[in-house]
């Protein structure tokens, strides 16, 4: 294999890679004995015909693109290796010549790592934060929060639906006497009140007993992510199967026992309000990282190539679906419910892509500039804060995640950054009010359906998650 490197403008590069033909060959005989059991040849078993006849009956190329992807795909990554560039992006692969007999000779576009020229990063000046407190109305939310936790639920049986109530409905919906896609379901679980359908759809069905059947009235919002249904009226066939409630116990001593280690719960509120302590101080801590960071990214120099940016927007909504399938939410789900198209969703996703790309630039050139490097004892820590994390003995964790030696550089090179985070922050003047820079940033998509109150707490825990 052969690479060369050719360098063009706005941080891009192209490489052309050029793999010989035994290579070529090797790969379509691969192919051939993939595939052969899948090709039918008059005079032949199934999966018994020779190559040779293969490729006079279909044509002498007949194995040679799946061949080209396989080499292509074996080969890119030792070529990014051979080039000895660092590249940001995923490649855009053209072919320059894929002939029966030939080396292959492929292209690909990619951007490099920018460049990256500090400005002040000692000094900036940021917005003085307010000391971290914990309130009694903080302690109260949290101790309703762990009420709230450890309520049972009950089964309801002498009463009708009422607002709070958990309960399992059958519902069928129809527009104009028509049934639709999605309107229709058994035993759904539902709480009233959760807002998880349309408006008006769970006010209506308080009052109901268990086996009572009942049509449901709605009106499609104008803004709803089906647009064969948005500003329609629907009728919903309801049955309501079970009816269950929360029992919240009795804030106590007795409560206190159960939950904690604490025998009262004067005792247990002081343990809460030492835990939230800690939270506020990490969070101001936090607070103040990113807004000195942020400051130092504002003063640098930095030009992000587009196909850098769009490969982190894609990586960011890879993350965002895997957020929303530990929500029980797939992708193709939030895409309906916001009536987005997926390069709509790479779209709004750029800006906080364009945030995350800058400040790990920023933030490496700060750690090359001070000589910042992550220790064995910085290492060892981070394993220890794993253990504590997942619950682990320490040798557990390192069996599971210090083996690899890449990963060990990918943590150094963690805790490298964080430590330039933390010098930034250290060494920052809290004297100005801070500027209201790229408010849009960090949004996620806008959801625009009613109905769609999973996807948008789903997109909202990405975007805090991405803010950490």
């Amino acid at each position: 294999m052969n690479v060369t490197v050719e360098k063009l403008d706005k941080g891009m590069a192209k490489l052309t890679i050029t793999v010989t033909a035994d290579v070529v060959a090797a790969a379509e005989d691969k192919v051939y004995k993939r595939q052969k059991s899948q090709i039918s040849i008059p005079g032949f078993r199934k999966g018994k015909a020779p190559k040779k006849i293969i490729e006079k009956m279909y044509g002498e190329g007949v194995f040679l693109s799946d061949a080209i992807n396989d080499v292509i795909n074996e080969t890119y990554p030792d070529a990014v290796k051979e080039c000895g560039e660092e590249i940001v992006s995923n490649p855009k692969i053209d072919l320059s010549q894929a002939e029966p007999g030939k080396d292959l000779i492929y292209t690909a576009e990619v951007a490099l790592k920018p460049e990256v020229k500090l400005g002040k990063y000692k000094g900036v000046e940021i917005e003085k934060l307010e000391a971290p407190k914990v309130s009694e109305e903080d302690i109260e939310k949290e101790l309703k929060r762990q009420q709230d936790a450890n309520a049972k639920i009950v089964d309801v049986t002498d009463r009708p639906v009422q607002n709070g109530d958990m309960i399992k409905l059958d519902f069928a919906g129809t527009v104009d006497g028509e049934a639709f896609e999605g309107g229709k379901a058994e035993n759904y679980d539902l709480t009233i009140g959760s807002g998880s359908f349309i408006p008006g759809f769970e006010d209506q069905l308080v009052g109901m007993n268990i086996g009572e059947e009942k049509d449901v009235n709605v009106t499609f919002p104008e803004d709803y992510g089906q647009k064969d249904l948005a500003g329609k009226a629907a009728v919903f066939a309801c049955k309501v199967n079970a009816i269950k409630e929360k029992k919240l116990p009795e804030l106590n001593d007795e409560f206190a026992d159960e939950v904690s280690e604490f025998s009262t719960l004067d005792e247990y509120k002081k343990d809460i309000e030492k835990n939230l302590l800690v939270r506020a101080e990490e969070q101001y801590k936090q607070t103040k990282e990113n807004a000195a960071v942020a400051a130092a990214v504002a003063d640098a120099d930095i030009e992000i190539p587009d196909a850098m940016l769009e490969t982190q927007a894609e990586s960011l909504v890879n993350e965002f679906a895997q957020n929303l399938q530990m929500q029980g939410m797939n992708i193709d789900m939030y895409l309906q419910y916001t009536g987005l198209q997926k390069d709509q969703l790479v779209e709004q996703f750029k800006p906080q892509a364009k945030t995350r790309i800058q400040n790990s630039l920023v933030l490496e050139a700060v750690a090359k500039a001070e000589n910042i490097e992550a220790s064995d004892e910085d290492l060892e820590a981070e394993y220890g804060k794993m253990a504590a994390q997942y619950n682990m003995p320490v040798d557990n964790i390192k069996k599971v995640f210090g083996e690899s030696e890449q990963y060990k550089d990918d943590m150094k090179k963690d805790i490298a950054l964080r430590k330039a985070a933390e010098l930034i922050a250290a060494n920052a003047k809290e004297t100005r009010e801070a500027k209201k820079a790229d408010e849009e940033k960090e949004k996620p998509a806008k959801r625009t359906r009613k109905s769609s109150k999973k996807a948008e707490e789903a997109a909202q825990e990405n975007a805090e998650q991405s803010n950490d």
